[in-house]
């Protein structure tokens, strides 16, 4: 561009410039509340599936303890007394039975139950009676643990 001339045009110009500097603000700002919306939606599904890890976490400990409380009193029945070995035998699997019901009250009380955007959360209609039925394998466990 020339020089300006006069004060006038001066002024013309820096308020040209003010207006192109005012419209990319504008348009960076409408990019950052874009990326800002998304941000803070991605962060609700990272926190559904946290919340979903750690159920998952506590059924595996379950698990992992059913089997051991199996395992231990067949073990044990020949090494220890056959009530010593039913006690630890039991006393695993009625923390396996802790663990199932703990997983499904974290599960249903936490931040799983929010809306999010793009994940849906594990429905109830699998949760509950899947964890019954594993609670019922832990019960009959039990029941044969000393019952033999």
């Amino acid at each position: 561009m020339s020089e300006p001339t006069s004060a006038t045009e001066e002024f013309d110009e820096q308020a040209r410039d003010i207006k192109r500097s005012a419209h990319a603000v504008e348009r960076s700002m409408g990019q950052f509340a874009d990326s800002a919306d998304r941000r803070t939606a991605l962060s609700g599904d990272r926190t559904l599936l946290a919340a979903e890890r750690t159920y998952a976490a506590w059924v595996r400990t379950a698990l992992a303890a059913l089997a051991s409380g199996v395992g231990a009193t067949a073990v044990m029945k020949d090494v220890l007394p056959s009530a010593l070995a039913k006690l630890t035998g039991s006393v695993l699997v009625i923390f396996a039975g802790f663990c199932l019901i703990a997983a499904v009250w974290r599960e249903l009380n936490g931040v799983s139950r929010v809306t999010h955007p793009d994940i849906r959360p594990i429905p109830t209609i699998l949760l509950l009676p899947l964890n019954f039925f594993l609670l019922l394998v832990a019960a009959a466990a039990l029941v044969g643990i000393w019952s033999a």
